[in-house]
């Protein structure tokens, strides 16, 4: 089985988070020169979502027209990353929605 696709998940959400966290990511290509343009990975991520779960679509309509190169396990491993990255993004939504309620709730 292969699984570079999984460590290039993994390392891709690390890097998010430390650059989430404020910390200097290896390979981090969002850098100003005041800190991280959090604009900038928000929309990397994004695209990263949106490209997963393009691949994945395309991986399980390979294997249902029948191409002997694509096996199950591989769309099913694709197909969980790409539900697991848009689940991601779906918490991170939720917490930006949450926090700009607070802070539109503070008393100026």
């Amino acid at each position: 089985m292969d699984t570079r696709g999984i460590d290039q998940v993994l390392n891709e959400l690390r890097s998010v988070s430390q650059a989430a966290a404020g910390k200097p990511a290896a390979g981090a290509a969002a850098q100003t020169a005041e800190g991280v343009d959090f604009a900038q990975v928000l929309q990397n991520a994004l695209v990263e979502v949106s490209t997963a779960q393009k691949e994945a679509r395309a991986m399980a309509e390979s294997f249902s027209a029948g191409d002997p190169n694509v096996n199950l396990q591989d769309v099913m491993i694709d197909l969980q990353k790409a539900s697991l990255s848009f689940q991601q993004m779906v918490q991170v939504r939720n917490r930006l929605v949450t926090a700009y309620q607070d802070i539109m709730n503070m008393p100026v």
